[in-house]
């Protein structure tokens, strides 16, 4: 495994102990001041970080006393010493105070990432769910899974 994948594969497990500490700080930090998000809810883009920390810091305190445990799978990584490219199934699943999950969701990642400054980060990140044919509906779970 080349260094830029390692890269990736640290950026997924800080992503994962961010949500989970609901630390926003070290959360933005994985991104690009310009970067575009392409997030599954509510709004087409966020532009730059600063506008994608007000989303996330409004998702963790959201949360209350719950925590998120991300989870990926079938993650596919392309990389280059200052370009890489990854996507995943995400697993987003809520636990209360006492640990009990109370629910989850799965969607679909990409990230692009690009080295400015010697460090890795994500320019592009796009989530999304695909929309049933019959209903119009977003299905959160993947079949099988």
């Amino acid at each position: 495994m080349s260094d830029p994948e390692k890269q990736v594969l640290q950026k997924l497990d800080t992503y994962k102990s961010a949500v989970l500490a609901k630390n926003a700080e070290t959360f933005i930090q994985l991104y690009d001041a310009e970067v575009r998000v392409f997030d599954t809810w509510g709004t087409w883009s966020y532009e730059g970080a600063a506008a994608w920390r007000i989303a996330v810091e409004g998702w963790f305190s959201s949360l209350g006393d719950e925590t998120v445990k991300v989870t990926f799978e079938d993650v596919k990584i392309m990389a280059e010493p200052s370009f890489a490219s990854m996507t995943a199934f995400a697993r987003y699943a809520a636990f209360s105070a006492q640990g009990e999950e109370l629910r989850a969701m799965q969607n679909r990642i990409t990230w692009v990432l690009k080295t400015r400054g010697h460090v890795l980060r994500i320019v592009h990140e796009h989530t999304s769910s695909p929309i049933g044919f019959e209903d119009t509906k977003a299905m959160f779970q993947r079949e099988g899974k």
